[in-house]
């Protein structure tokens, strides 16, 4: 049961209350990007499409989101975070989230420390810290270890978030979903073992043109800087990681600073 797009953000304040109203027995509270459409995508294999409710959250709005979905009452349904780390408020809120009869599960590949991973570990059911990994690929190990689809959609995710860049169709996707009104479009073929279609193809023409243009535009007024590292000083147009890298490979730069308007 995915989210309408307003409360997936958290601006919508009927959040809570489409919490509390739930048919769903799952709610997956993940990023919102490639490695979470993979991860709910896995989530929705193992529990069926109608049985888990999806929270899409960027980093900055995790903390405010757990807590919101912690004061809601639980009734012993779980609680599954993906693709998210740690903060300083988390440890509280997942106890919040235990008291009011959540299970909570938390996979993650990001850095954790070890007196974090202590923290949550107290709180938690479950939590799975690797950094070898792309979240989905944690989730598919956990959820689906027997599922050979499961086992490509985390293979080309993995692909793609931990940027090897092995397989053409993970570069595809991960640029797709650069705009996140096709995050559930995707996630449901993924969930279905597609990973390539007419309507994907024609998403990433459209996206690849606009974001060649937008890194050609960065580069063009780049400045390079620097003696011991050569550094890269550019404005951003858009896409940020996908320009830092591309100015890598034009200018062989050690660092690249892109500077947003804000």
């Amino acid at each position: 049961m995915p989210l309408p797009e307003k409360s997936a953000k958290g601006e919508d304040a009927g959040l809570a209350g489409a919490v509390k109203n739930r048919s769903a027995h799952v709610v997956h509270l993940t990023h919102n990007d490639l490695d979470a459409v993979g991860a709910d995508a896995i989530h929705r294999m193992k529990y069926g499409n109608d049985g888990v409710f999806t929270i899409w959250s960027s980093v900055g709005k995790f903390s405010a989101l757990f807590s919101l979905v912690a004061s809601c009452r639980g009734n012993g349904d779980l609680l599954s975070i993906s693709d998210l780390g740690y903060h300083h408020e988390t440890a509280v809120t997942a106890g919040k989230a235990r008291a009011n009869g959540w299970i909570v599960e938390w996979r993650d590949h990001h850095r954790w420390r070890d007196d974090e991973i202590t923290k949550i570990a107290r709180e938690v059911s479950l939590l799975r810290v690797d950094t070898t990994l792309c979240a989905c690929g944690i989730v598919a190990r956990d959820l689906a270890p027997d599922n050979p689809v499961a086992a490509e959609v985390a293979r080309v995710v993995c692909d793609y978030d931990l940027w090897k860049h092995a397989d053409p169709r993970s570069a595809v996707l991960g640029q797709v979903l650069q705009r996140k009104e096709n995050r559930e479009y995707v996630r449901n073929c993924l969930a279905a073992g597609i990973f390539s279609d007419a309507v994907i193809e024609q998403e990433y023409a459209g996206i690849k043109a606009e974001m060649d243009k937008m890194m050609h535009q960065s580069l063009k007024n780049a400045t390079i800087k620097g003696t011991r590292y050569r550094i890269a000083f550019a404005p951003l147009y858009g896409y940020p990681s996908e320009t830092a890298h591309f100015i890598r490979d034009e200018k062989k730069t050690d660092i690249e600073v892109i500077i947003s308007k804000d």
